[in-house]
């Protein structure tokens, strides 16, 4: 075989496949980066939820198992003060009579990444850093840069491709609709587009898609029509190495029906329906802004998942979901990506 025929990804980063393994909080951690670094893509380290100090732990636990690209990724968000949930938390009551549970301390809030994370990132010297939700401020990212990593600019929409290539990123996470998890989009509002309607757009910097990508044959079209790689979550979720939950993995590979919720976090993210979508309906105004929505959501989270259930839990999936299967994310990385170069060295 030729190989690929796109090289660009493969150059900028020295990984031997063009695959990033997705940032996943709370589904994806050292043991998935691991395994797929192992099989050849780069492996990605979610840090949103993180301390720095952890961040600098677990990137230190990857580089003790193998070798290859690492990517850390950040949320660039602008936290706001803590909101009024009062009508939020009127709506869950129902639920917490119907499982008997009473407020609790809110969990730790995703953060936008600051000087302290910076200062991880100094610590760690990683290959590539990513951000979701825009980009840091300058100075912020300036030392990010001086330590050498590459920097990854998530885009939903042109507009928002156009806006990281003036910012000098050096390649553009291409999320499409199709995606689980939260859109990361910046400018303006949320406008959901397709990732083949994205790929067509025309920047200088390498594209990786991102969106609904599971197999092979989504990995050829994405490359057919201008990516220089693929970012996959979604058919990670399934392999032993993720944390994902036991019912968010029982959904895998059978539901199909996806939908964009504000419910669990107050931003707009991709996920399976369950208990409360079906409920309160998928976007709900009620909801506090992003990240806030998680606090009142906390202890109905914790008492259906500690009895096997994932009533009021982020079950994020991308529309690929319903035709993943449970495989090694080592032996699924290097199947991917020999079953994709098969098919477009046909092509």
């Amino acid at each position: 075989m030729s190989g690929w025929p796109h090289r660009r990804f493969l150059e900028l980063t020295g990984a031997s496949v063009p695959i990033i393994q997705a940032p996943m909080a709370g589904a994806s951690g050292v043991a998935l980066a691991v395994a797929a670094m192992r099989g050849g893509a780069v492996g990605s380290l979610p840090c949103a939820m993180l301390t720095p100090i952890q961040v600098i732990v677990q990137a230190a636990e990857v580089r003790a198992e193998t070798n290859g690209p690492l990517n850390l990724n950040f949320f660039c968000h602008r936290l706001a003060p803590t909101p009024d949930d009062i009508a939020w938390r009127a709506l869950l009551q129902p639920f917490y009579d119907q499982e008997g549970v009473a407020t609790a301390p809110p969990p730790p809030l995703r953060r936008p990444f600051d000087a302290a994370m910076a200062e991880a990132v100094e610590a760690v010297r990683p290959e590539i850093v990513s951000f979701h939700f825009g980009l840091p401020d300058a100075d912020l990212l300036a030392r990010v840069r001086a330590v050498g990593a590459l920097v990854f600019g998530n885009a939903t929409t042109p507009d928002e491709m156009r806006w990281l290539a003036d910012a000098g990123v050096d390649a553009i996470i291409v999320q499409g609709s199709e995606a689980g998890g939260h859109a990361g989009w910046f400018l303006d509002r949320h406008h959901p587009t397709p990732l083949a309607d994205l790929l067509h757009v025309d920047v200088a910097m390498p594209k990786i898609a991102a969106g609904g990508i599971v197999n092979a044959a989504d990995i050829a079209a994405a490359f057919s029509t201008g990516a220089s790689a693929v970012q996959i979550g979604t058919a990670y979720l399934a392999s032993p190495e993720s944390q994902a939950s036991a019912p968010h993995r029982a959904l895998l590979g059978m539901a199909t029906d996806t939908v964009f919720t504000n419910l669990f976090s107050g931003g707009l993210a991709r996920g399976l329906r369950n208990r409360l979508i079906d409920a309160i309906g998928p976007i709900n105004p009620a909801a506090p802004p992003f990240p806030h929505a998680s606090a009142a959501l906390a202890p109905l989270r914790a008492k259906a998942e500690a009895e096997g259930r994932g009533d009021y839990s982020p079950l994020w999936a991308g529309t690929g979901a319903g035709r993943v299967r449970p495989e090694p994310a080592e032996a699924l990385t290097r199947r991917l990506a020999a079953e994709s170069l098969a098919l477009l060295e046909i092509a």
